[in-house]
């Protein structure tokens, strides 16, 4: 038995591929730490089951907790702060970080993740791993400043060089933190492709596959609750509102969908501005949104789907390069995919004939490709009965093998040292 000690930069309350590969090294007679962040209503620490341990990291300065009092009382606080470091003048450095916290979003956002860092590293130092596991280059600082020698995984779910709403300096730092790992893991061939490329090395692949579940998971009532027609059909994005994610072309396609109600599951940066593109568009009244659901219910939504959205746009390439779980989701629940012409994803559909490539820019293209599946109720049964093949191969059970023997690996350098 070895203890590992892993790290994600989130709160771990809908992260499938972490809860996996927790759950497989459990199961491998391993013992898992899991350090995340706090987000104030959830458990410090949790057992989900034996071996498994979740502990969550609080990521607030002890100053900032007063930060609602000042930022309502500006001119009160400016005043009393001027006198209290007129006669004490070591409060000035305390008033100059309150004054940066108030004005600046950056500043509160970097002194907030910089004590996350160290709380998460001071936390994971109290104990003795045998390996460190780093979840994206956000917290391969915390697995590097707690390993104490030991050997480091990290695990790349995606291309920090090239992606949404990241700069240089992401895969800067991912370069130099490199020299750290001991074993790193991507999520794709493309991308082991792009890794070996930059850096010199390839990595081992890991696929996101969901967990195998040998019944298809059982239909959520939902055209009742949304008050739909029984025939009514229902075109299903599920995942992260966010940006580059082609869901306001969705919205386009609808004047173009003969039938069907487009129904957004999640939330995210986007929401707001798709609520209102939905609310000008001819369609509206076919267009629902539904707030984010518990990941272990999620399965029931989408087999209620006629049609599941997976259309990434081509933004960088990290989404060029993206396998994306939905797309494995949709497929463990029968449920046929419009899918983004991207090579991992493009692979994936034509391959196994489960859905319909499109071009995710035009609304015509999406619209022509739901059309068709809609009416020709042979090809939708056909990309069932593919699916329902293909989710025996493209599953976590399948797919766990590499994760052991990527520790297993490990485990036999430490031996032979």
């Amino acid at each position: 038995m070895k203890r590992i000690g892993m790290f994600v930069w989130n709160p771990f309350t809908n992260d499938a591929r972490v809860l996996r590969e927790c759950t497989a090294l459990v199961e491998a007679g391993h013992r898992v730490d899991l350090y995340c962040l706090n987000d104030g209503t959830l458990p410090e620490v949790e057992n989900p089951k034996p071996g498994f341990r979740v502990i969550r990291i609080d990521r607030t300065p002890p100053f900032a907790r007063w930060l609602p009092f000042f930022r309502k009382r500006k001119k009160r606080t400016l005043a009393v702060g001027l006198i209290g470091v007129f006669l004490m003048p070591w409060l000035l450095p305390l008033m100059l970080v309150l004054f940066l916290l108030m004005r600046s979003r950056f500043i509160r956002y970097a002194l907030y993740n910089s004590f996350g860092i160290l709380r998460m590293t001071r936390a994971a130092r109290k104990r003795d791993y045998d390996v460190m596991h780093a979840n994206d280059v956000n917290t391969l600082p915390q697995a590097i400043g707690a390993a104490r020698g030991k050997p480091i995984v990290y695990d790349s779910h995606e291309v920090q060089t090239d992606r949404t709403g990241y700069g240089s300096m992401q895969g800067k730092l991912e370069r130099w933190l490199l020299h750290f790992v001991d074993q790193t893991i991507v999520e794709n061939e493309t991308r082991a492709d792009y890794h070996q490329k930059l850096y010199g090395t390839r990595p081992s692949v890991l696929h996101n596959y969901p967990f195998y579940e040998p019944n298809v998971p059982k239909p959520r009532p939902l055209r009742e609750e949304l008050e739909l027609a029984p025939d009514e059909p229902i075109l299903l994005y599920q995942g992260g509102i966010q940006e580059g994610r082609g869901l306001e072309r969705l919205i386009e396609a609808m004047p173009y969908i003969d039938r069907g109600t487009l129904v957004f599951i999640g939330d995210g940066k986007l929401k707001p501005k798709l609520l209102r593109l939905a609310s000008h568009s001819s369609e509206k009244r076919r267009i629902r949104f539904l707030e984010k659901v518990p990941l272990a219910e999620l399965p029931t939504y989408t087999a209620a789907a006629t049609v599941g959205f997976q259309v990434l746009q081509n933004v960088c390439f990290n989404h060029y390069s993206a396998s994306s779980n939905k797309l494995f989701e949709y497929m463990a629940a029968l449920t046929p995919v419009v899918a983004a012409d991207l090579p991992e994803i493009r692979r994936v559909v034509e391959s196994e004939e489960i859905g319909l490539v499109v071009d995710v820019e035009s609304p015509q293209s999406i619209a022509a490709a739901v059309n068709q599946i809609i009416t020709d109720d042979l090809l939708r049964q056909k990309m069932q009965e593919r699916a329902s093949t293909a989710r025996r191969q493209y599953n976590w059970e399948q797919e766990k093998g590499r994760l052991l023997a990527v520790y297993d690996s490990i485990f036999m350098k430490s031996r032979a040292k």
